[in-house]
This record gives structure tokens, sequence and C-alpha cells, in this order.
């Protein structure tokens, strides 16, 4: 269906992904927009009447599949990391509540918008007029901090995907490639033959060249067409998936209903990473013909997300079991029709590289070539632009494990953006106006989730990889190591 849409409608998949790929392009042609290169997801305002934009199926249907990505095929070992009860209900309260959190960041916006007449709002100044609203002197005073701390973890959350996605990229072609020999039509054939091949790290780096050549495309338009051609690979691979799962489900009794603590806080990690698309409401309600209808729509697709990564992460689990791997495309049968699974998500990742890495981009670019002439701007862009995607691949390299990257990324970053600053940002808004202390209480609550997380999520993540530092074999880097 979202393909489909995006088929009949190119332009409008043009300039959606304009304000969801690479908003501060699109935030420098609007006046006054001292943040734009921040994150740029303007927030229209509701008083305001739009002539063009995009209808609100169109919205659901964009809103859907900016969501589907790694972290889906992820969610299976998450379910393991919680136990077979606790990580459905754990990642349907999750949805919750990073919906709730959506829409704390919507409304803030829009009152920001009302009372300084403008109109969008993106998320940096949107927390830095919270802060200023702040009774705090000190707080206010700071307040352009807010909207430093909003660029460092959209950096940090955006240059994270770029290293999972190397990691996911040599996991799935090392499995492709040595199993290609043993490689049948019969997809009940069990029997595989493994025919050894280089180090997986060898395989981030064969990748590297094409990465580089894909983010020197600054083009936003040339880079739609990767985003269709993504979209499509992922969609058809999602299906080909979910039939292979549901064909064969064992006893599911065998599995705990509970699973360690430890590792729970992994779940939390990986199951934050999936919902991390706070990023993108705001420049899709700016794009809404009627932005008034925008908290309804958002509010169905968290629910059809929400459903779509349970009923995933849980069948998964139910089907492999405590031999779930870090991307459930691992556990696949050694036939044509599903290592073809594998080969269109890689091409669908690798697409996809460009566009998340485009965000960090556009934020360091400019701020660097701003103190170099014009004559050596573009040298310095693009000598910036390998350094960064070297550096992805560095990090992939020294943490291969893809489950421990989902986890870390979504434990330090995703939950800062989604859980932690969107309360606090609502306290700090509407404190002076007198809050309900039911609404103070339940906003301290989810921020103290988001910081719990936080730091559970990252300190178990970084010892899990000390730990299997010594151990673990890279010619399989998706091995799970008690």
């Amino acid at each position: 269906m979202s393909m489909a849409k995006s088929a009949r409608d190119p332009q409008e998949a043009v300039d959606l992904n304009l304000d969801l790929r690479s908003p501060p392009e699109s935030a420098k042609k609007l006046p006054n927009t001292d943040s734009s290169f921040l994150d740029g997801s303007p927030s229209e305002s509701p008083s305001m009447e739009t002539t063009k934009g995009i209808t609100a199926f169109q919205t659901l249907v964009h809103l859907v599949k900016g969501n589907i990505g790694t972290g889906v095929l992820g969610l299976p070992l998450a379910m393991r990391n919680a136990g077979i009860l606790m990580g459905p209900l754990g990642l349907l309260a999750m949805g919750l509540i990073s919906c709730h959190c959506m829409h704390i960041l919507i409304r803030c916006a829009r009152r920001f918008c009302h009372r300084f007449n403008k109109p969008f709002m993106d998320y940096g100044d949107t927390v830095m007029h919270g802060l200023e609203a702040n009774p705090s002197a000190w707080l206010r005073n700071h307040a352009h901090w807010g909207r430093y701390i909003v660029s460092f973890f959209l950096i940090v959350t955006q240059m994270g995907f770029c290293c999972v996605y190397i990691v996911f990229l040599a996991d799935n072609l090392k499995q492709v490639v040595e199993a290609v020999n043993s490689t049948t039509n019969n997809c009940h054939y069990e029997t595989v033959i493994l025919t050894p091949t280089m180090d997986s790290r060898l395989y981030m780096l064969t990748f590297l060249p094409f990465l580089v050549l894909i983010v020197l495309i600054r083009n936003l338009r040339v880079l739609t067409v990767f985003s269709l051609l993504a979209n499509i690979t992922m969609l058809i691979s999602l299906i080909i998936i979910v039939q292979y799962i549901v064909q064969e489900i064992p006893d599911p009794r065998r599995l705990p209903l509970v699973a360690n603590w430890k590792t729970y806080s992994l779940f939390f990690g990986t199951a934050i990473f999936s919902f991390e698309s706070i990023g993108v409401v705001l420049p899709l309600e700016n794009k809404m013909k009627d932005a008034r209808r925008f908290p309804v729509i958002l509010s169905l697709g968290m629910s059809i997300i929400t459903a779509l990564y349970v009923s995933v992460g849980t069948l998964g689990y139910l089907r492999f079991g405590d031999d779930v791997k870090a991307s459930i495309t691992l556990n696949l049968p050694n036939c044509w029709l599903y290592q073809s699974v594998k080969i269109l998500y890689i091409i669908g990742i690798l697409c996809t590289y460009a566009l998340q890495f485009y965000v960090p981009a556009e934020i360091i670019v400019p701020l660097a070539t701003s103190h170099v002439s014009k004559r050596w701007a573009l040298p310095l862009d693009l000598f910036i632009r390998l350094a960064m995607v070297s550096l992805t691949c560095i990090l992939a390299i020294l943490i291969p494990r893809l489950d421990l990257v989902l986890s870390l990324v979504g434990s330090l970053s995703g939950s800062a953006l989604a859980l932690i600053i969107p309360p606090l940002l609502e306290i700090t808004t509407y404190y002076s106006e007198g809050l309900s202390p039911v609404t103070i209480v339940k906003d301290t609550l989810i921020s103290i989730l988001g910081f719990v997380g936080f730091v559970m999520g990252t300190y178990q993540a970084l010892d899990e990889l000390i730990q299997s530092g010594d151990s673990l074999t890279f010619s399989n880097s998706t091995v799970f190591i008690q």
C-alpha cells in the first residue's frame, strides 16, 4: 500500500522526503530560521490555512513506512531478552508512551507557534522556548543549550543508525555468500554446508566505497529515488518473512514468561530504537493539508506500527525460540526464496544509508564550511562526509554485535529524544500556567522511566560488549553469547 501510493505520487514523495530526510535544507528557505540547522522539523500553526500538502491517508502511509527499518528485524531477539509475556506487554507499553510523548511535542510546538506567530517550530526551537518559559532564571539564561542537546542526540541517533546498517549489511551478505554453494530451491532442505569466507570486518570494509559514493550525492531529489527503491525492497522482504514465520509455530510453553532482569534493559534499548520516529512527526504535520487532523492520524499510525511490531516480535520469538538471532533474516532457511529476502534487504538498507546520513551531515557540514572561504567550502564538505562515513564503518567494526548496537543506540539517544525530553518539555512549557499534580507526576514518571532505561540500557550494552569482546568470533558476528 505504501509503495503503491509512493509510485502514484512521486512529486509528493519528493516533497515529503525534503522534510523528513533533510529538514535543514528546507528550513533554509524560510525566514527567521536561526535554529534550522538542527533538525528543521517545522510544525505548522493550526490557525494557518494550507492550500497545498499531503492528505490524511498519505500522511498515515508515510508515518507507517517511516518507522519500518532494521529495528523490526531485531524485535524477536528483543522478545527473548524480555520473555514471551513481558516482551509483548513491554512493547505495547513502549508504543503507547512513545505515542503520548509525540503528542506532547506537537502540542508544545503548536503553542509556541501561536505565541511567537511563527508558521513552524522545530524540535530544537521548541525545547529552547520551553526552557525560556521555565521559572528558573538559570534555565532561561541557558535555554539555547536545549537546542544544542537536541542537535547532539540527533547526530548520535542518525550516526548510530548508519553503524547498525553497516553491521546488518555485513552479517547478511556474509551468510548469503557462505551458503551460496548449498542454496537450493527446496526451502524444506535443512542441511547447510557453509563455505568459510573472509572475516565479517572485511565485509564491512567492502561496503565502504559504495557508501562513500552514495553519501556524496547531495541532491535530495536524487536520494528520493533511493528511498523509493528501499521502500519497495523492504516491503516485499517483510511480507515474505511474515509468511514463513506463521507456517509453523512450536509449543510456546517451553519459553519463559519473564526473562532475566539484566537482559530486559537490552529489550528496552531495542524497543525504543524501533519506535525512534519522534523526529518525523513535526515535518509530517507541517506537510498536511489540514494539520488539525494530524493528532488522530498519529494515534492511528502508531497503533498500526505497535501492532505490527508486537506481532512480528512475538511470532518471531515463538517460531525460533532461543535460536533467534540479532536479525530475523539470519534465521531464514537456506533456499533462494529466503536468500532473496536478505539480498533485497541489503539493497534497501544500502539505499537508506544515505538518507539517514544526510541529517547529521547537514548539521555538521554547514557549521564547518561557514569558517572557511567559498573556495575551500566544497573540498571541506567532501572531506567531512568521507570522514563521517569512515567513522561509522570504524565504529561498526569495533562493535560488530548487531543486537548490542541496536540496544546501545536506542538506550543512549533514543530514550532521550523520545521519552526524557518531551515530558520535561511539557512541564517547563505549562508550569507557569498551573499544571495539575497528576500531569506533573505522569511526566515525571515517564522521564524517570526514560532515564532509567538510558542508564541501565547503555550500561548493559557496554557491559555485554566488554565481556564478549575477547570471545566473539568475528566470522559470525551475530552469535548470541551468554
